[in-house]
């Protein structure tokens, strides 16, 4: 992998993401919860932001467009369907449209179903995809705007891509999405096996994304489900899960 990126932890328990291509020097920013700490890592590492990505509107991934691109003139990109949500909006994206950090070439995927919407960006030869709140390590986004139907076509479409691609998303969820998977999936050792290495993990305070879609498969309860409706009674039932 070429590219550099470092996890920026932000309010209770965002992750935005700063890529840096090492050979043209173009920095972006994924989902910037805030802008601060954004502006303090990027300034640490001699990085200049030209660019800021957003998966969706919601205020916990685009807090900090507006004092990023200020400080530095970054060009946001961010879902056209969501234009009239995302005010700082430079450049709208669509299905099949691409970003670039340098010669790195990002394709655009519509992920509809937590917000109508959302996108995520594939980073094909770097083997990454920054995929915002629709999968999570074991776990899948809250269908705010969207249908089990749309969720469940963005599971096969995000499990389709290849084994070995890491997986960047914006929450550490992994212990209660994990929790819950051992309840949908009680015979599956994976999960068992996954859910004391997380555990270990978060007792050190370390945190368990990236993932990958090879471990989505195995033990990702809502990118295995066999039909729209089984993820839409899994989906329903980690919503009231207090486990």
């Amino acid at each position: 992998m070429s590219v550099e990126i470092v996890r920026i932890p932000a309010l209770s328990d965002n992750y935005i993401w700063l890529a840096h291509d090492p050979a043209s020097g173009e920095t972006a920013v994924i989902d910037p919860a805030e802008a601060q700490p954004v502006l303090d890592a990027a300034a640490a590492r001699g990085w200049t932001i030209g660019q800021i990505w957003n998966t969706h509107w919601h205020p916990d991934h685009i807090g900090g467009n507006d004092a990023i691109k200020a400080a530095t003139g970054a060009v946001v990109s961010a879902p056209a369907a969501e234009a009239a949500k995302i005010p700082s909006l430079d450049v709208a994206l669509a299905e099949g449209d691409t970003v670039r950090l340098g010669a790195i070439e990002g394709r655009v995927i519509e992920v509809p179903a937590h917000t109508a919407g959302h996108i995520a960006i594939h980073l094909p030869q770097e083997d990454v995809v920054f995929v915002g709140d629709t999968l999570f390590a074991m776990g899948c986004g809250r269908l705010f705007e969207g249908t089990p139907a749309q969720m469940f076509a963005n599971m096969q479409r995000l499990g389709a891509l290849p084994p070995e691609t890491r997986v960047y998303c914006a929450h550490e969820y992994t212990q209660s999405n994990g929790r819950y998977a051992l309840v949908a999936e009680p015979e599956n050792a994976a999960i068992r096996d996954r859910m004391a290495a997380v555990d270990a993990a978060r007792a050190q305070g370390e945190p368990t994304v990236p993932t990958t879609i090879a471990l989505e498969r195995a033990t990702n309860p809502f990118l295995r489900a066999a039909s729209v409706e089984q993820l839409a009674e899994r989906r329903a039932a980690k919503d009231v899960f207090r486990g």
